[in-house]
């Protein structure tokens, strides 16, 4: 630990029971509110009904954005619905979003350190699409141009590899020397967090599982910097997905869980490798969270 839920997390998904609520079903999300198969199943069995688009969600009705923030097209696209909207995007994505209105506004070409086809991605893009370069990797930041090199800044997804991003970001110092940095780290502090114990963890283990969905970032990223540290690392959505054929050898395991991974999937975990033998359950701690997020007025 640091493992599962973070505050953002929490947040969006008491926003949707909130709502359900004080509304009654059907409440509408537009995409999955946090990246998480049993967050999704639970909710949708209360009421919540999940889209891809607007369009699918009738004229006036209660909506929830995800945590990981929608474009201003979106945001028209609500009220030209006349949708009732509550927005559950995580605070630390909306400080993208506010960092990146900044920039673009005074004339700045971003570099947007992410994944392209990642929603908080997306979303971000779609602040200043014009004057917005998405750099996925340390390639593209050898060759990515501005218009004015004197005229640029970069900022990030909030749920990437820590070394991985630093290392793009380096790239573009070097080639930019002129380039606005954020004012703080926009890699949030969950991320962070997990990711740094994960790596006091695989340092002393055989064999590494990290639970949360393929489609959650921040959990494919913690099984990746696993990896780096040289252990087999693999993700798995549940208990169900773990492959009895990598155990064979593997004396130590770590676990660990994405930031919107429930946490109860890891005591699944730890309770199924009990039962194949008699198991000694160490935690690693390095460190404590204790960050909390308001809610917005309408479920408050």
């Amino acid at each position: 630990e640091p493992r599962s839920f973070c505050a953002g997390v929490e947040r969006a998904i008491d926003i949707v029971d909130r709502a359900l609520d004080r509304f009654g079903a059907p409440v509408y999300v537009r995409r999955q509110i946090v990246h998480n198969a049993h967050v999704v199943r639970r909710l949708t069995e209360r009421g919540a009904v999940f889209v891809q688009e607007l369009e699918e969600v009738p004229r006036g009705a209660t909506t929830v954005l995800a945590a990981h923030g929608v474009s201003p097209a979106v945001r028209a696209e609500a009220e030209e619905r006349a949708l009732s909207v509550i927005d559950a995007m995580c605070p630390l994505v909306a400080k993208v979003h506010a960092e990146v209105r900044r920039h673009t506004g005074r004339g700045e070409t971003v570099f947007l350190i992410g994944h392209s086809d990642h929603e908080e991605v997306e979303g971000t893009v779609g602040e200043a699409p014009a004057d917005i370069v998405v750099v996925e990797d340390e390639a593209m930041a050898r060759t990515v141009t501005a218009p004015d090199p004197a005229r640029v800044s970069y900022a990030m997804q909030t749920t990437l590899a820590v070394d991985e991003a630093e290392r793009i970001a380096a790239v573009l110092r070097g080639r930019f020397p002129a380039i606005a940095t954020p004012r703080r780290d926009d890699i949030c502090y969950a991320t962070t967090n997990r990711q740094r114990a994960i790596r006091a963890v695989a340092a002393d283990v055989d064999l590494v599982i990290v639970v949360g969905s393929p489609n959650s970032s921040n959990s494919r990223r913690l099984a990746e910097v696993a990896a780096r540290s040289g252990v087999p690392a693999h993700l798995v959505d549940d208990v169900g997905e773990i492959d009895l054929g990598w155990l064979p050898g593997a004396g130590r395991i770590g676990v660990s869980a994405g930031a919107s991974a429930p946490p109860e999937l890891v005591d699944e975990v730890v309770s199924c490798l009990s039962g194949l033998g008699p198991v000694a359950v160490q935690v690693t701690t390095t460190g404590t969270e204790d960050v909390v997020f308001t809610l917005p007025k309408e479920v408050s």
